[in-house]
């Protein structure tokens, strides 16, 4: 979501796409594999339940400095906890901690 460059095997290099919805190892020129495309999905749902995006920053430095510093703003409170709960999970600074697409969704 986030790249432009289709991820098929191993780890890419490339960085393109919104700065809102790049993920910490993109930010950081690291290696990212399609867990980058899960913290991008995190940042869409966010932002359509938040009517704004869950990182804003006057520059690209500030931004940087607000998504690799792995606070995730709350939603609002009228949203429920499992929901909030899940966006966090999908924003998990650590790729390796974030959901896959075959991850059971939490249901209550």
């Amino acid at each position: 979501m986030n790249v432009s460059k289709r991820a098929t095997h191993g780890l890419l290099y490339t960085q393109t796409g919104t700065p809102y919805y790049a993920s910490p190892e993109v930010w950081q020129n690291m290696p990212y594999n399609l867990k980058s495309d899960i913290w991008s999905l995190g940042c869409v749902l966010y932002e359509a339940a938040a009517l704004h995006p869950p990182f804003k920053a006057k520059d690209m430095e500030g931004l940087f400095l607000k998504v690799i510093s792995g606070i995730v703003p709350s939603l609002p409170k009228y949203y429920s906890s499992n929901y909030s709960e899940f966006i966090k999970r999908l924003m998990q600074q650590d790729p390796h901690k974030r959901p896959t697409c075959s991850t059971p969704l939490p249901y209550s």
